[in-house]
């Protein structure tokens, strides 16, 4: 199993409009014939019909008023609930490859960061997706149509509105690109206060000890001021965009009111294809000369949305590139599927050569090993060594950079290597408690593992007597309220209560342990592996004399094995 690049998720496929936005441009249009039953009143009321000539038009244009709203807020409620669901849906993908990547990868975010991409950057996308993309379908349909509404009437107008709406968009793109990156430097901010504010949380009693509280808070404190400085930054250009549309609209609308009203008192007879507008026609003219730029000013209301949705965007697309996919993760291969064998599996390693991610040194440089099956085996050897990097590239944790491994006969590439964990259980030398109960804790979810399997699990790992580890209690995060050996005995309670498991791969099971402890440990240990392959990294001489061989991964070796 070699490494492989991960791939590029298309995030920005969730930007897509939807019938919602299309509705809401729509109903924008409806403006057109009510602007042309009022400038129609006027001049009924102009020519001397009186109150007759507005009855009608005042009614047509309340019934256009209400399908307008209708339209507005039903395309609204639409866009809105599809927008919470794309959120959700995006979640979802971003939080399935962050539990899809390996624990071992060192270009993990922060969880700090990825917690605040998540939860708090994310909501970003909702009124990008709201209110964004509503405004820039109308931008860009809704001036089209007066446009040519206009022109009917006066191309003169109609050239005035044409020449000054390419200046908005221009000048908005130039104010939108420092915008975007100003909203993505302050979501950088954002999430690297957030994953130190956790880092040190987690590390206060810590930073208790070595009286290093001031120093924390101070540092904090420069972190927020750094924050409101780009915040402000972003809030200062979302005020200058907005008032860059002002301008050139209020200066187009001008100049098309300045050219109606010298038009219709005859100072200037030309651009209205050779005839003279009259009083509804010219009304009608201006009042749609501020529906061409109304669009545009939503769009520019709305041109942070834009910015911050799209660095949200690019914050997700990063959590998700960022990590070294498991290979495997989403597969759904079983052993038979895929034809792994069952019994104890025999261990064969032909050159396998190995560095972690960003380093150039090879921590395997053509490493040979071979392992019995049901043989019990420990791997010695002084820290950094190989010991943990070597049982997380036989658990598929971390890919080889080139060589051959075969488990029970069966090469461990992507292809096989999610069925042949089916196959193994793991425990780590600092096991993980999760917030929940004992129960939960030692089932991980596992389908078809019952309440009678985790209390006989408990009790081969003697944690029946243990008042905080009964099936029911509750556990906090980080396993609050155990002792170091009663999470090693949780953690055995988790290998035992999979049975079919035969490859036990096991990382430092006695570190930091008392003597008695230690000792009660490697028992469960040997009894649990009898008649299964266990392979078990470990500094303990006394551990180790109880494995049926043990393998040196110190320097000496590796010049061997080279």
């Amino acid at each position: 199993m070699t490494k492989h690049s991960p791939s590029r998720s298309p995030l920005r496929a969730f930007a897509s409009p939807d019938v919602g936005g299309v509705v809401q441009g729509a109903a924008a249009l409806f403006w057109l014939p009510q602007a042309a039953l009022l400038a129609m009143a006027v001049q009924g009321l102009a020519s001397g019909r009186g109150f007759a000539a507005v009855i009608w038009p005042a009614g047509a244009i309340l019934l256009l008023g209400l399908l307008r709203a209708g339209c507005e807020a039903w395309g609204a409620r639409r866009t809105f609930t599809r927008a919470r669901a794309q959120l959700t849906a995006l979640r979802e993908q971003t939080a399935a490859a962050l539990a899809g990547s390996s624990p071992l990868d060192r270009s993990r975010a922060p969880s700090g960061l990825a917690a605040s991409v998540l939860a708090e950057q994310a909501e970003a996308l909702v009124p990008y997706l709201v209110r964004y993309q509503p405004a820039r379908w109308r931008a860009t349909v809704v001036p089209i149509f007066v446009l040519c509404a206009v022109a009917a009437f006066s191309w003169v107008a109609a050239l005035v509105l044409l020449f000054a709406a390419p200046l908005i968009p221009v000048f908005m793109a130039i104010v939108g690109w420092r915008a975007k990156a100003a909203s993505e430097a302050q979501m950088v901010e954002m999430g690297g206060m957030n994953a130190f504010l956790l880092d040190r949380l987690r590390g206060l009693a810590t930073l208790r000890a070595l009286d290093a509280v001031e120093t924390t808070a101070q540092r904090l404190g420069d972190a927020a001021q750094s924050l409101r400085r780009r915040t402000m930054a972003v809030l200062r250009i979302a005020f200058l965009s907005s008032a860059v549309l002002e301008l050139f609209s209020a200066l187009g609308v001008a100049m098309v009111a300045a050219y109606v009203g010298f038009h219709l008192l005859g100072s200037l007879g030309f651009g209205t294809w050779g005839r003279t507008l009259s009083l509804g026609e010219g009304l009608f003219v201006l009042l749609l000369a501020p529906a061409f730029f109304e669009p545009l000013r939503e769009l520019s209301a709305v041109w942070h949305d834009r910015a911050a949705g799209e660095a949200a965007l690019e914050a997700l697309d990063r959590l998700q590139r960022n990590d070294l996919p498991l290979p495997g993760a989403n597969a759904s291969l079983t052993r038979a599927a895929t034809g792994v064998p069952g019994g104890a599996p025999a261990i064969a390693i032909h050159n396998l050569h190995f560095s972690w991610p960003g380093e150039q040194q090879e921590v395997f440089e053509g490493y040979e090993l071979r392992i019995a099956a049901g043989e019990h085996i420990a791997l010695m050897g002084p820290s950094g060594s190989g010991k943990t990097a070597l049982l997380s590239i036989l658990a598929g944790l971390v890919p080889a950079t080139r060589g051959e491994i075969s488990i029970g006969g069966v090469a461990l590439t992507d292809h096989t290597v999610a069925a042949l964990r089916q196959r193994m259980t793991w425990m780590g030398q600092a096991p993980h408690v999760f917030a929940g109960s004992v129960e939960t804790n030692v089932a991980l979810g596992r389908v078809g593992v019952d309440a009678p399997q985790v209390a006989e699990a408990m009790r081969f790992a003697s944690l029946e007597a243990v008042t905080q580890a009964h099936p029911g209690v509750t556990l906090g995060e980080g396993g609050h309220g155990l002792s170091g050996g009663e999470a090693v005995r949780l953690a055995l309670a988790r290998v035992a209560v999979h049975p079919h498991a035969d490859l036990l791969l096991v990382d430092e099971p006695t570190a930091h342990l008392d003597t008695e402890t230690a000792e009660r440990v490697a028992d469960a240990l040997v009894a649990l592996a009898r008649g299964k392959t266990l392979v078990v990294a470990t500094h303990d001489p006394v551990l180790a004399a109880r494995m049926d061989r043990a393998v040196n991964l110190g320097a000496e070796a590796l010049e061997k094995a080279a």
